[in-house]
């Protein structure tokens, strides 16, 4: 099957990634990728069937129970992330080129998001040496030695989203590759793009066969991707209506999994702070991604008194932001990824308007641009906190501003939420602020700002997902640990007395 590219700087959209090579897919059916800002084809790439699963997951299965990949050490196995990095390195411009024309982020910003990616591979590469992968520990079970060790958890489906897949990639196949798993990656049918350049980058740098397998497919095939008995484990990033049924699916083998899920974030806004300050501050994120970011500070709570000033100063900011082509340099904002996705915040800004919520900003399409999935940034006032708008995600440049009565209201009102994904506190007090950080339920805390490190640890509480992604927190998810109990040393332990003990 041939299929021409477009513009896509992607060699093979047509063939699927298996065990090393570039396979025709089973059927040729194939998805179309529209460019959000022209709303014309950008590309378009075979669509994987339950066929392709099954042979992508045997091409892993068999890479593991029977390859050389999780017999390596762990410093060889690093080797082939550096050399990741390095490859990764060399096509960052791709990267950029490919990520505005599927979602509609900024290529400014593309460029900028980008630039990281490859050192994740690096920081992982660099924990072979430094994480303990073999512990002694004591023990009273009348053995000699006691040893904790961690193993690879097996082969892993990593689902990938449409919003940031180049990065959510990385932050799945890095540690996983570095523990000795296997991979099989599923490319969202919106985004498949950053998929299919990161297999062009394992086949050149000489991955064994079936260590990482990409194929690119829609809803039902990533379902016989959870359900298939050789998975392992599975690492999710997308909707909590999504993350709750794979966790149902796989609670019935006892499979492992993380999930990285929605967020209706809350920035808590203390009345000693500058509330000019702070909408300026919340308004520079705004952009990122058009709001399609499940971290976005997207409901704001600050006290009634000082609540319409916040919201007139947060409507000037919003009102402010330049929407446009994403490959603008003018541009602070670009479009939403779909037209599915820009129906589904018309609806919420709909509700909002029938709630009787009060709009200070935006609330429509951009006059200036007659074609791309485009909406104005949109700030709504009085707020209530129960109403769909200030507990459910919307996914887009909409912000619902929430009075509340005083600090422990506000704290109050942050926790009143399913998710529990991010959150910022915004005081000159830092006493206040750690006070306020420990007792919103939440993964992150930021203070004065937007805040994530997921050179930490980036994860949910509640129904904003399961265990955490980036740092060495994110190694643990790929590991199973095993107590060894052994009557002497073995031989690549080192002697600790004259003994042999």
């Amino acid at each position: 099957m041939t299929i021409e590219t477009l513009d896509a700087p992607i060699k093979n959209p047509g063939q699927l990634f298996i065990d090393g090579e570039w396979v025709a897919p089973s059927t040729d059916a194939t998805i179309d990728v529209i460019a959000p800002a022209t709303e014309q084809l950008y590309l378009r790439v075979a669509e994987a069937k339950e066929a392709d699963i099954e042979r992508a997951v045997a091409a892993a299965r068999l890479a593991f129970d029977e390859g050389p990949w999780p017999r390596m050490s762990h410093a060889e196995r690093a080797g082939y992330l550096t050399a990741i990095a390095e490859k990764l390195t060399e096509r960052l411009p791709d990267v950029a080129a490919i990520w505005p024309n599927e979602m509609g982020i900024l290529h400014s910003m593309a460029k900028d998001y980008s630039a990281g990616v490859a050192g994740l591979y690096s920081y992982y590469a660099s924990l072979a040496t430094r994480f303990p992968f073999e512990e002694e520990r004591r023990t009273f079970s009348g053995a000699k030695l006691g040893l904790l060790v961690r193993e690879p958890v097996g082969v892993v489906g990593a689902i990938i989203p449409w919003n940031g897949p180049i990065s959510l990639i990385a932050f799945k196949i890095a540690p996983a590759l570095l523990a000795g798993c296997t991979v099989v990656i599923k490319a969202s049918p919106e985004a498949p793009g950053h998929a299919l350049l990161m297999a062009e980058v394992a086949e050149s740098v000489g991955l064994p066969k079936g260590v990482v397998n990409v194929v690119t497919a829609d809803r039902q095939a990533s379902e016989a991707l959870v359900r298939h008995p050789g998975i392992d484990k599975i690492a999710f990033t997308g909707s909590t209506a999504a993350g709750t049924r794979i966790a149902s699916i796989l609670g019935e083998r006892m499979a492992r999994y993380t999930l990285e899920l929605g967020g209706k974030s809350a920035a808590i806004v203390l009345d000693d702070y500058d509330v000019e300050t702070a909408a300026r501050t919340i308004a520079e994120h705004a952009g990122d991604m058009t709001g399609q970011v499940c971290a976005s500070l997207t409901r704001v709570v600050v006290t009634r008194d000082r609540h319409d000033r916040l919201v007139e100063a947060l409507a000037a900011s919003f009102g402010a932001i330049r929407v446009g082509d994403p490959f603008d340099p003018a541009s602070q904002m670009g479009p939403l990824a779909t037209q599915r996705q820009r129906d589904r915040v018309e609806g919420y800004i709909a509700g909002a308007r029938a709630d009787g919520f009060t709009l200070a900003t935006g609330g429509g399409r951009p006059a200036h641009l007659n074609r791309g999935y485009y909406v104005e940034p949109t700030v709504f006032g009085h707020v209530d906190n129960r109403s769909r708008l200030g507990q459910e995600e919307v996914f887009g440049p909409v912000l619902a501003v929430i009075p509340a009565a005083d600090e422990a209201d506000a704290v109050r009102i942050a926790n009143d939420s399913p998710f529990g994904l991010n959150g910022a506190v915004f005081t000159n007090d830092i006493d206040r602020a750690y006070a306020v950080a420990r007792q919103v339920r939440t993964g992150t805390m930021g203070h004065n700002a937007i805040r994530m490190d997921f050179s930490i640890a980036f994860g949910g509480f509640k129904q904003s997902g399961v265990g955490r992604e980036g740092g060495v927190e994110g190694l643990h998810p790929y590991l199973e640990t095993k107590t060894v109990l052994l009557d002497g040393r073995p031989s690549h332990l080192p002697m600790r007395d004259g003994n042999g003990r």
